[in-house]
């Protein structure tokens, strides 16, 4: 079985929603090349990426378009199955990428051979895949800020679940990787 992770990166008050530039790292001199690689190692442990359709929408009419991306996200967008959940959407337009009508069609998914499915940012989604006991990890991305405002990746009516810590990494810009395995 595949493990579905989802990556978000969140504010130390726990806000996920990038309402503002707050995720961007704004220290004078901090390197991102730390913070980079991680992301592409995760990438590369990934075959599927998993969004809703806002943001697979938003992404998709972003990344395709960006030609003198130095990073690896373009050509991974570009290249990795993505799986969009969307009762509405019918022509994708951005290969390859299969709709799903429902999270019930993504249990079937885990089902099948590969590596990691990745979701992230769809904040919605991620709140019912975590409902219904489908994340078998989380990898946040803590900012050093506090946004005040905004969605956050738990609801208050959350129900208490347990993890257990699978890593902690803190990278030069003072963002730091908390890996948490469901139990």
């Amino acid at each position: 079985m595949r493990d579905l992770i989802v990556t978000e990166n969140i504010t130390l008050d726990g806000v996920a929603e990038a309402t503002e530039d707050w995720f961007q790292v704004h220290d004078a001199g901090a390197g991102t090349s730390d913070l980079l690689a991680v992301t592409q190692q995760h990438s590369a442990a990934a075959d599927a990426f998993l969004v809703g359709r806002d943001t697979f929408e938003a992404m998709r009419g972003f990344w395709p378009q960006q030609a003198d991306d130095e990073t690896g996200i373009t050509k991974y967008l570009n290249e990795v199955q993505k799986y969009v959940v969307s009762s509405t959407l019918q022509d994708p337009g951005w290969e390859p990428t299969t709709v799903l009508r429902g999270c019930d069609e993504i249990a079937a998914v885990k089902e099948q051979p590969g590596k990691d499915i990745v979701s992230t940012g769809s904040i919605r989604l991620v709140q019912e895949l975590a409902e219904r006991k489908l994340v078998d990890e989380y990898r946040l991305f803590v900012y050093p800020v506090t946004a005040g405002h905004g969605r956050r990746l738990f609801t208050e009516a959350s129900e208490l679940r347990r993890f257990t810590l699978a890593e902690t990494r803190q990278f030069t810009s003072g963002v730091v990787l908390l890996r948490y395995r469901a139990k």
